[in-house]
């Protein structure tokens, strides 16, 4: 069986935390969608995020093939030959001497922060913490990324309890630092 949806059924199932297009693409070629009704659309993002390529280029569909004739994914407790290539290909490209891989824009942004933090320290001393976001814009959905862009000025933590036995620390979350004996 087979369940017929409308972009209505968007505001109905799900959490709102974005505002699709008023229809559904249900596909896509270069620059333009299509949708449920065979409307044809043109998609000036081209995808979105890590996918800024447009929609079914033939070359990338038969790279996408090729690898998923191989396997589909290992995670990082292995590595493999195309992203020690990619790597390679980078650090002879720019200034870097290694690279790191991210899953996401979040998990860059993340990352950038640490090595930020990290040379303003080793450089200027703990003073130097600042960042600058541009406000009300998405940086991610991690709770760095979301505190980066908020429009009010708030701690990324409002507390934070230190702790190395796990009940302990689970008593300060949940009660109170002061009546957990850290």
């Amino acid at each position: 069986m087979s369940l017929s949806v409308t972009r209505e059924n968007f505001d109905e199932w799900m959490v709102p935390v974005y505002v699709p297009a008023p229809f559904i693409p249900v596909r896509g070629e270069g620059s333009r969608l299509w949708d449920q009704q065979g409307k044809e659309y043109i998609d000036f993002a081209g995808g979105i995020a890590v996918n800024a390529l447009g929609h079914a280029h033939p070359a990338l569909r038969e790279a996408l093939n090729e690898q998923a004739n191989r396997f589909w994914h290992t995670g990082n407790g292995y590595t493999n030959e195309p992203a020690l290539r990619l790597a390679k290909k980078l650090i002879d490209a720019t200034f870097a001497e290694r690279v790191f891989f991210c899953n996401s824009g979040a998990e860059a942004n993340e990352a950038a922060l640490k090595l930020a933090r990290k040379y303003a320290h080793d450089r200027v001393g703990n003073h130097k913490s600042g960042i600058v976001a541009f406000k009300n814009a998405f940086h991610g959905r991690t709770l760095f990324t979301v505190s980066a862009a908020l429009a009010v000025n708030r701690p990324i933590h409002s507390q934070r309890w230190r702790s190395t036995d796990l009940f302990t620390g689970l008593c300060a979350a949940a009660a109170g630092y002061s009546s957990c004996s850290l």
